[in-house]
């Protein structure tokens, strides 16, 4: 049974964390709890206790046992530590090293893998401010359960929802098969991965671009559990507002060129290569120096094609294995398959990009695999860092 820290700190969401408490000792975890003294504000230490059936920790100076310094053998206990919900002050606090309260000093004091849920309002989650902190805790090794969209405490229908407690939970159980001794033997331990992804941008002039809606997530994703899995992992990125996964070489590029160039310059030494990026099909033939202008009529743009990295790697490809993907709104088998031939990949992985409610800027997506040795594997409809683990899970067995 594995030991698992939640963290509640002081915002709405708090009452998931009852429910998260929960699903946490149904899925067998050992589960003690620490709240803030704003998440008292929203919830109480009652609840938790009656249902994980462990003390509640609300302040440093309140000693459980005497004969240890709580905060410090909290840390040591745990398997894993969750704040969820995350506040902006919370992780404003741990970014800065701030240790004020039984929270922040438990973390501060350990370093068992810490997984942060952030929750709060779409301004407050998109301010550069936050967005340096999450970087900051990303660099030092936090893992990051990302928010979902929908309608918000504050009115707003946008990003800054906390994850859902069911999937915080299979993000813990993935994260804990991968880091068993199964990680040793997986078939991507001390293999070159190179992943690319995200959308890429074409300029038309110093104002305007081309582009697409790809939030880059499925490609990072990857990256992440590639690492997890022991694999040295590089990853090729169009624009993105998502915090790079620890562990792993992130190489950022803009247009469809300048990825071609960075996948080609590495592709070498690389074993396998996922081809995640929606790269721009058509640039603008001509950049304009200075802005165009408002004009009467109509408007012709001429646009020239941009290089088809799927298909160069294809015709190169020596001992690489290669995984591309295919966003189609109708006939997705059809030309799945087509592509899986004329690209010469080894697995194209599929999605139906007309539904509006899964893929691209959505936290969820669903696969299907298209093998070249004829098989195919349905994932189903899940969030984008399960798919990750489903994908590889299934070239596990298949990458020969």
């Amino acid at each position: 049974m594995k030991n698992i820290l939640l963290a509640v700190t002081g915002g709405i969401a708090a009452y998931k964390a009852i429910d998260l408490t929960s699903k946490l000792t149904q899925a067998d975890y050992n589960v003690r709890v620490m709240l803030t003294d704003h998440a008292q504000e929203f919830v109480t230490p009652l609840a938790f206790q009656a249902i994980g059936r462990n003390p509640v920790y609300t302040s440093t100076f309140r000693e459980h046992n005497p004969e240890e310094i709580q905060h410090v053998a909290l840390g040591d206990w745990a398997d894993a530590i969750v704040v969820a919900p995350a506040t902006a002050n919370t992780i404003a606090k741990l970014a800065n090293g701030i240790a004020d309260d039984m929270v922040t000093s438990t973390l501060l004091a350990t370093e068992t893998p810490k997984f942060i849920a952030p929750a709060m309002n779409v301004h407050m989650y998109e301010n550069k401010r936050t967005q340096h902190n999450l970087a900051t805790l990303s660099s030092d090794g936090y893992y990051f359960l990302e928010p979902g969209e929908g309608f918000l405490a504050c009115g707003y229908v946008a990003k800054g929802r906390m994850e859902e407690p069911l999937q915080i939970v299979e993000r813990l159980n993935q994260y804990f098969k991968n880091n068993t001794s199964a990680t040793k033997n997986s078939r991507f331990n001390g293999i070159q991965a190179l992943v690319t992804a995200g959308p890429t941008i074409e300029e038309l002039d110093p104002v305007r671009y081309l582009s697409n809606r790809s939030s880059g997530k499925m490609g990072y994703a990857l990256a992440e559990s590639l690492a997890q899995r022991g694999a040295t992992v590089t990853l090729i990125s169009g624009p993105t507002h998502l915090t790079p996964p620890k562990n792993v070489e992130v190489i950022q590029v803009e247009s469809a060129q300048q990825m071609f160039e960075a996948v080609k310059t590495r592709f070498d030494k690389m074993d396998i290569v996922f081809k995640s990026a929606a790269v721009s099909d058509y640039a603008p033939t001509e950049l304009l120096e200075h802005k165009l202008k408002k004009r009467q009529g109509d408007l012709t743009v001429t646009f020239k094609r941009t290089p088809d990295i799927l298909k160069y790697l294809g015709e190169h490809k020596d001992k690489q294995f290669l995984v591309g993907f295919a966003a189609e709104t109708q006939n997705i088998e059809s030309y799945a398959q087509k592509k899986l031939k004329s690209k010469n990949a080894d697995v194209i992985i599929a999605n139906n990009v007309g539904d509006r409610t899964i893929g691209f800027s959505s936290d969820d997506n669903a696969y299907t695999m298209y093998y070249k040795n004829g098989e195919t594997i349905s994932l189903g409809k899940h969030k984008k860092v399960i798919l990750a683990e489903h994908i590889l899970d299934s070239l596990e067995t298949r990458w020969k």
